[in-house]
């Protein structure tokens, strides 16, 4: 039996413009419902068994932050995404706030939204496996609650950074790693410093497991991070 698709509320009041992202995240395998203003969107999330809400901020009848309250009464772990046409700091605060996982300000493309919904879910994912401290990488050993990372007597005590980000690539082995995932769930916002001093630690990383030749750390250009793993010949 094949996996079930990922299910995506869209609740977005502008027909065109929500047809069109319907269709391109349903061409990217996502199983969506798009509803046009806040009350059928309330109906929709009320069936139940959704993975995320993607809502529009300016809708008739209940706006989107109404909605995402109203969602967060009676389920506070849905990831939700704003979509916006405002910048006002006030919003965007008001919409974390109520718990949203990420917004997104208009005019955007459909693929900018897609990789924002493909690294909000990899973040719930992470948390889900929260609970992992070791791994196997290779022929490395890593314990993240001590911080070492050990290959036969080869011992290296990683720095709490240096730890944290192996982690996150270690828990999406042979997958990709978002670089703003990353960002936020590390040093807790994404800006230019915090995205050069990452690459400082991805470099450190490297360096760490370059005597196993089958691991490698990819960068994804544009994207993020994937540590690779390949099995030994």
């Amino acid at each position: 039996m094949s996996a079930r698709s990922t299910r995506i509320l869209l609740v977005e009041d502008d027909p065109n413009f929500g047809t069109v992202l319907k269709d391109y995240l349903s061409m990217n395998e996502f199983d969506v419902e798009l509803a046009t203003d806040g009350d059928r969107g309330w109906d929709a999330f009320s069936k139940g068994g959704w993975d995320l809400c993607v809502l529009d901020v300016m809708l008739p009848k209940r706006d989107g932050f109404t909605l995402a309250g109203d969602i967060r009464q009676i389920n506070t772990e849905v990831p939700i995404i704003f979509l916006t046409a405002k910048t006002l700091q006030d919003d965007v605060l008001e919409g974390f706030k109520l718990g949203a996982d990420d917004y997104i300000t208009k005019p955007f493309n459909s693929e900018e939204l897609l990789f924002r919904i493909q690294a909000v879910l990899k973040r719930g994912k992470t948390k889900r496996n929260d609970d992992q401290k070791e791994f196997d990488i290779g022929s490395f050993h890593f314990n993240f609650k001590s911080r070492m990372l050990t290959r036969g007597e080869a011992e290296n005590k990683l720095s709490p950074k240096e730890a944290e980000l192996l982690r996150l690539l270690a828990l999406n082995l042979n997958d990709i790693t978002y670089r703003e995932e990353a960002l936020k769930t590390i040093w807790g916002r994404d800006d230019y410093f915090t995205a050069r001093s990452m690459d400082v630690f991805i470099t450190k990383l490297r360096k760490y497991l370059k005597p196993d030749e089958n691991i490698e750390i990819v960068n994804i250009h544009g994207n993020g991070f994937r540590l690779n793993v390949e099995p030994p010949e």
